[in-house]
């Protein structure tokens, strides 16, 4: 992922728990080492079932904290807390005091990116610009205007995630009996974006984003997902 992949790289993962789990989940099964720093307690229990994964319990916004975490020895530090301003500040002091070589920030408000890569953010991931990105290519952008019809070129786009007990977990795409004006157009999953087939199944941890030009369908996928939009 960054570099050469035969030098052992350490990456450390900052806040988030289902995004955390998953990503470190996948980086643990391609022989990274991976410590991730949670500032909830229970979180943190269930993070260290994890194998080989190194946990530790605190604010990863605190210099102190991410000493703990040994910063300095990882090639790699990644943001997922809720707050903006916090990842940031995260990898902000990852750079100024470890000498980290790559940040990555997760990003909830798309109009900030520029400003984040403007102060030294080596990679801004915010699933609004996954999906836009995803549909400026022309082939996928026909076949959803074949899919969906598109009320005065408006789509609107939902984002849910795929919690530990969702019912959707292990199922696939076609059997999850969406209304057809919607439909999945991105998957993201640790630090990959996929593009979702009917036989994809849903996994723990998963961001689903849903496409439809009938606002009103948000409230159906509200119903099948179990997560509040407003």
């Amino acid at each position: 992922m960054w570099g050469n992949k035969k030098k052992k790289k350490s990456i450390l993962i900052v806040g988030g728990f289902d995004e955390a789990r998953s990503l470190a989940n996948s980086l643990l099964e391609k022989d990274y080492r991976v410590t991730v720093v949670n500032k909830n307690y229970e979180d943190c229990e269930k993070l260290a079932e994890l194998n080989k994964l190194n946990v530790i319990y605190g604010d990863g916004s605190k210099k102190f904290i991410l000493e703990d975490a040994d910063a300095a020895s990882c090639q790699v530090a990644i943001a997922l807390t809720g707050s903006d301003e916090t990842n940031l500040i995260i990898c902000e002091m990852c750079k100024e005091f470890f000498h980290v070589e790559k940040t990555v920030s997760m990003l909830n408000d798309p109009s900030k990116t520029d400003f984040f890569y403007q102060m030294g953010i080596d990679r801004v991931v915010c699933a609004l610009n996954m999906i836009t990105n995803i549909m400026e290519e022309n082939a996928l952008m026909d076949e959803m205007m074949k899919m969906i019809p598109l009320e005065e070129g408006r789509l609107h786009i939902a984002e849910t995630a795929i919690l530990h007990n969702s019912t959707l977990i292990g199922k696939k795409l076609w059997e999850l009996n969406l209304p057809k004006e919607i439909i999945i157009g991105c998957i993201l999953r640790g630090d990959q974006s996929l593009i979702p087939r009917g036989d994809t199944s849903v996994k723990e941890g998963d961001v689903l984003l849903m496409i439809t030009s009938d606002k009103n369908k948000l409230n159906e996928i509200k119903e099948l997902t179990k997560v509040d939009y407003s």
